[in-house]
């Protein structure tokens, strides 16, 4: 299946030349503005390029755990989906459109992801739509101590459409150390680390879930290939149907470390404290805003390998988001993320850069 896929990275190392002194009115907003991008050029090499092109490869996952409070658990992926396409960049736009490889016949599918990733120098946003269709399998399922591996094995591998998770949301996070570290050298590749640098991030973050779980067609599954036709699902896991907003408070660090000249590697862990709270409950009691039982820990993981000599670059990057959800009777926990593999070049070299040759 043909998808459009769109991509905004601000390019945040596209500086301003002179310009006349602005209204007073004015001249806050532009200074504020122009401070989002300001970087210490001993550390940071700004882009020197106006244009840029890439072709990347995108794999995307997922995967879902259900467990109950007596043990019992099961562990649901779909498929890998892979999509390769062409991208182009101009200044703080960066577009493409991609194919997926699996749905190439033009084959229907229920599953949406949007994402979209926002990189500058002091701040970073990320933006998430996802709505996973029903085509996972079973990758791994316990139904207790009394039911040894043994006699489930055959369940795994199988599809299971009984289960539909849909996730919107975002996280803004702030920049300490934005002068000397750069997450655009790492995940946008329009700007160069020089020298490796760390800092420390803080954000918040605001997640809807919604999980609809169809437990009878599991039972069935059960009693058709297990070996243990009187094996049942318990009690915990025979819900239909979940939702609940999840706000979260986040701190993490991040390191761009220079391991050689234009070859640049970051990592980035985020942890993030989070509220839950169930969507469209009856119940007066269990509607109550704050409940030390709903704080949870939630995830945010990044991963770049890049290699930049300003005109050519190439590599991978990865983001790993992980949520969880509990309640007595039962938890949920659900990560998901995307790999890229890219490689492209910059061209259209800017006039302040020519006239420094």
């Amino acid at each position: 299946m043909r998808r459009l896929l769109l991509s905004f990275i601000v390019l945040v190392t596209f500086g301003v030349g002179a310009y006349s002194s602005p209204p007073d009115s004015l001249s806050w907003l532009r200074r504020t503005v122009r401070g989002f991008s300001k970087i210490d050029t001993s550390y940071v090499e700004p882009q020197h390029y106006n244009f840029a092109a890439m072709v990347q490869l995108t794999h995307t996952y997922d995967i879902y755990q259900l467990k109950s409070s007596n043990g019992q658990s099961i562990t649901l992926a779909p498929s890998p989906t892979m999509k390769v396409g062409p991208y182009f960049g101009w200044r703080w736009i960066f577009a493409g459109y991609t194919i997926d490889l699996h749905n190439l016949g033009g084959s229907s599918t229920s599953k949406q992801e949007w994402d979209l990733s926002i990189y500058a120098a002091q701040i970073g946003v990320d933006l998430f739509y996802r709505r996973t269709g029903n085509d996972y399998k079973i990758r791994d399922i316990n139904l207790g101590k009394e039911v040894p591996s043994e006699f489930t094995d055959p369940l795994e591998g199988l599809e299971f459409d009984g289960l539909s998770v849909g996730i919107t949301g975002f996280n803004i996070y702030y920049i300490f150390n934005h002068q000397r570290f750069s997450y655009p050298a790492a995940f946008a590749q329009s700007t160069c680390q020089k020298i490796s640098c760390g800092s420390w991030l803080a954000g918040i973050g605001y997640t809807r879930n919604s999980l609809e779980f169809d437990h009878e067609k599991l039972q069935r599954m059960v009693e058709r290939y297990s070996t243990i036709p009187s094996a049942e699902i318990d009690s915990g896991l025979m819900f239909n149907s979940v939702k609940y907003l999840d706000y979260s408070l986040t701190g993490g660090y991040a390191y761009n470390w220079v391991f050689a000249r234009n070859w640049l590697f970051c990592a980035s862990a985020s942890l993030g404290l989070g509220y839950k709270r169930v969507r469209g409950d009856a119940d007066a009691e269990r509607q109550k805003w704050f409940r030390f039982s709903n704080i949870n820990f939630d995830g945010i993981a990044r991963l770049g390998l890049v290699y930049n000599n300003k005109k050519w670059y190439g590599g991978a990057s990865a983001v790993f988001h992980g949520y969880t959800y509990r309640k007595p009777r039962f938890s949920a926990n659900n990560a998901f993320g995307n790999l890229n593999i890219y490689v492209g070049f910059n061209f259209g070299e800017r006039s302040a850069y020519k006239d420094k040759k």
